[in-house]
């Protein structure tokens, strides 16, 4: 499949995560065997479980700390990497609802 750039969301901004070049692809069939492309409602569950990812990774830290300063364990190299993830994935997240404001504030100034 080639992918032209006026229908190629990941030009914009230069995004270059697999969940969005994956959403703009996938769709589903209706009942008359067309394929539904519904791009807005695969970026918005592709967010969603952007969201609870970050949640679980999040609750993982808090797990690998309270292990730690129990002193449950003693492994300071599962925390470290338990902190990171939450970092790099509260971080990815963040920057997300940034740009989907930011877009949001651009199709509001749209005259129609």
């Amino acid at each position: 499949m080639t992918i032209t750039a006026s229908n190629d969301i990941n030009s914009l901004y230069n995004v270059n995560s697999d969940a969005v070049r994956n959403s703009l692809y996938s769709g589903t069939t209706d009942s008359d065997g067309q394929k539904n492309n519904n791009i807005f409602g695969s970026i918005l569950d592709a967010a969603v479980n952007n969201i609870s990812t970050t949640n679980d990774l999040l609750s993982s830290k808090e797990n690998e700390q309270l292990k730690w300063m129990m002193g449950i364990s003693e492994n300071t190299h599962d925390l470290t990497i338990a902190v990171g993830k939450s970092q790099t994935a509260l971080n990815y997240t963040i920057a997300l609802r940034d740009k989907l404001l930011e877009a949001y504030k651009e199709i509001m100034q749209i005259q129609i």
